[in-house]
């Protein structure tokens, strides 16, 4: 049966501690410092097995304002809250603190408990019961159980159990599913087992054998022992205290704030999206980008408040927010965060994460209000479809995405299979889950039609781009898989031609204009009349001194591809049917004698060395010849 966490709340010396001692009998103050100053300052941790059949797990968090901190590395988790209040002192500060803090933390059940009622007289005791009811009117509290106790004379306590009993009895809890999630809230190491961390299960199940990460820094270990409340087990589910023996990592290398989790679970990143409330209790405006300590599970990281839509916000209002961290943190959206001051330390707001792994969004945007629409109002597949979107040409994995909705296993791929069926997503890498959205991938095809029509305008005598140019004109950095799925796609409809390397529209046909035509005529001619002994790219420049060197190239390919002149080197081209009659005169030279060398073959073909020598060269690279020392053969085919 899932185990239920309370926590307790309240100023300091209200007596917490005390009423978990007198509810269990277990002391939660277990430091030499604590026992000496009388005031709890880390968390302690107590059980109570409950009628109903529950286990109730007790966290007393400390109530000094200078351990606020600690408090609310505790209160991350909880199913219900104990508001301790003491009947000698009504509410003080921090009374009002670790309330708002609850709140922020989205804690919805509880009760409260008026302490010390032994030590003021019944009419005062009256006036600070109405106290209390008045200060948690309008809040989750406001019918919530009230119980009155003494923790000295055990006046009241039976009463508190019999109420905590009811409480969880009537109340549904949902086991929260997927992979598994323990915010560490203390750290030690036992000799003879390695390391130990402590905390509240927030989702999941593990088992002891089972490999884990410790995020944000991704240590991976495994699990060698599970203990809930000093038993051991061999699987631990969401919403127990739990101690877990990790092998593989060092004491030394977790601290409190991390969070030990089923491996790739989480994204550590420096930008969440979030709303935010600035509390009406602040005094001041919060002023854009105000470095602040921002409370998340168990761990306290300095950032920034970025308010997208303000200069300051008032007390008591509400904004979208960008968290900029110093460093970064693995959480889900949904996950519930607290804001508390840089200096002086005190809470001033908090909130709900919305986006896990965010882009640095530009403030006062129309489309960061869109965006945040999507958060509150989104159906699941609304979210999936816009983080898809968000991703762009690039494309976000399967896994990715996972985590970027908190959505895993069956139910995930449930969640994707339908706007992958309706085509609103592409699957661009079945293998490695590569998802992109079909609005960018339509925008990508156009964009590869495009740029084949831009540059058969400006190059009307080339055939085409290659693959990889035509990739970075599209978009410097774009992913091979992708850009060859919109090859293949256009490629299937027809659009594009793909042949030797070379990407051209279907439409597209090699035109000469008038002029082009002209000095086209004139060059195969000039090929033609020169026979073996070519001109070389100098000489032929010099016979058109009016055209442009990049025209006259692009003539010369366009006559190669028409296999009217063949290119031997980077600066001879031979015309094509006598290169081909002296291949012919080659091999039945060589046919005849087995081998030719550099003498015989300017005789057999009258030329120079200045032609002979990159011809012969020519033919060994077409595989025609072989070179053997300083002679050629025939090569065998």
């Amino acid at each position: 049966m899932r185990e239920i966490v309370l926590g307790t709340a309240g100023h300091v010396d209200h007596g917490k501690t005390s009423l978990v001692r007198a509810l269990t009998g277990i002391d939660t103050d277990r430091l030499k410092e604590e026992k000496k100053r009388g005031i709890t300052i880390e968390l302690g941790f107590a059980y109570l097995d409950l009628e109903c059949g529950h286990r109730l797990g007790i966290i007393d968090v400390p109530g000094h304002e200078r351990f606020v901190k600690n408090m609310v590395a505790g209160v991350a988790g909880i199913d219900l809250v104990a508001f301790v209040i003491a009947a000698d002192e009504g509410i003080m500060p921090q009374t009002r603190e670790h309330f708002e803090i609850c709140r922020l933390l989205g804690v919805e059940r509880g009760l409260i408990v008026i302490t010390k009622k032994d030590m003021v007289e019944p009419d005062w005791l009256e006036l600070v019961e109405e106290e209390v009811r008045e200060f948690f009117t309008g809040s989750f509290l406001e019918d919530a159980p009230l119980v009155k106790v003494s923790s000295t004379t055990g006046d009241g306590i039976d009463e508190a159990r019999s109420t905590l009993d009811s409480l969880v009895a009537a109340c549904e809890f949902d086991e929260a599913y997927g992979p598994f999630r323990l915010a560490i809230d203390r750290i030690f190491s036992m000799k003879g087992f390695g390391s130990v961390v402590t905390g509240t299960s927030l989702s999941g199940r593990v088992a002891v054998g089972d490999d884990i990460l410790i995020y944000p820094k991704k240590l991976k270990g495994k699990i060698r022992g599970i203990q809930v409340h000093g038993q051991s087990v061999e699987l631990v589910e969401a919403g127990n205290r739990t101690a877990i023996n990790v092998q593989g990592v060092e004491k030394e290398m977790i601290e409190r704030g991390n969070v030990l989790a089923t491996p790739d679970c989480l994204n550590p990143s420096y930008v969440l999206d979030a709303d935010f409330l600035y509390l009406s209790s602040n005094e001041k405006k919060l002023k854009n980008r105000t470095r602040v300590r921002v409370h998340l599970g168990t761990a306290e990281i300095m950032g920034r408040v970025a308010l997208l839509e303000d200069e300051e916000l008032a007390p008591g209002a509400s904004a979208n927010v960008q968290l900029l961290l110093e460093e970064t943190v693995g959480v889900w959206p949904g996950d519930h965060y607290v804001v508390r001051r840089y200096s002086p330390v005190t809470t001033i707001g908090g909130g709900i994460v919305r986006n896990n792994s965010a882009p640095k969004r530009k403030r006062f945007k129309e489309v960061n209000k869109e965006i945040f629409s999507f958060y509150h109002d989104g159906t699941p597949e609304d979210l999936v479809l816009f983080h898809v979107r968000e991703s762009g040409f690039a494309g976000i994995a399967g896994p990715d995405l996972s985590v970027k909705v908190a959505c895993f296993g069956n139910r995930f791929k449930k969640l994707i299979n339908g706007p992958i069926s309706s085509r609103k997503i592409v699957v661009v890498d079945s293998e490695k889950q590569l998802l992109l959205s079909s609005e960018i991938y339509q925008d990508l095809l156009e964009k590869i039609l495009f740029h084949l029509a831009e540059f058969h305008k400006e190059n009307p005598l080339q055939p085409g781009l290659a693959k990889d140019n035509l990739r970075n004109r599209v978009m410097r950095g774009l992913g091979q898989k992708v850009f060859q799925l919109g090859l293949s796609d256009l490629s299937k409809k027809g659009s594009v031609v793909f042949e030797e390397g070379i990407v051209r529209l279907a439409s597209h046909r090699v035109s000469l204009q008038a002029d082009e035509k002209e000095i086209r005529k004139k060059m195969e001619a000039l090929f033609a009349g020169a026979g073996l002994k070519a001109p070389t790219l100098k000489e032929m420049y010099a016979a058109f001194p009016d055209v442009p060197q990049s025209l006259l190239m692009e003539v010369l390919s366009l006559l190669v591809k028409e296999n009217l002149v063949t290119k031997v080197t980077n600066d001879f081209y031979f015309n094509a049917k006598d290169l081909n009659e002296l291949q012919e005169r080659v091999v039945t030279f060589l046919e005849k004698e087995g081998d030719i060398d550099a003498p015989r073959f300017k005789e057999l073909s009258g030329l120079t060395r200045k032609f002979s020598i990159p011809l012969l060269e020519y033919f060994d690279k077409i595989k025609l010849t072989l070179r053997v020392g300083d002679k050629r053969i025939l090569r065998k085919k």
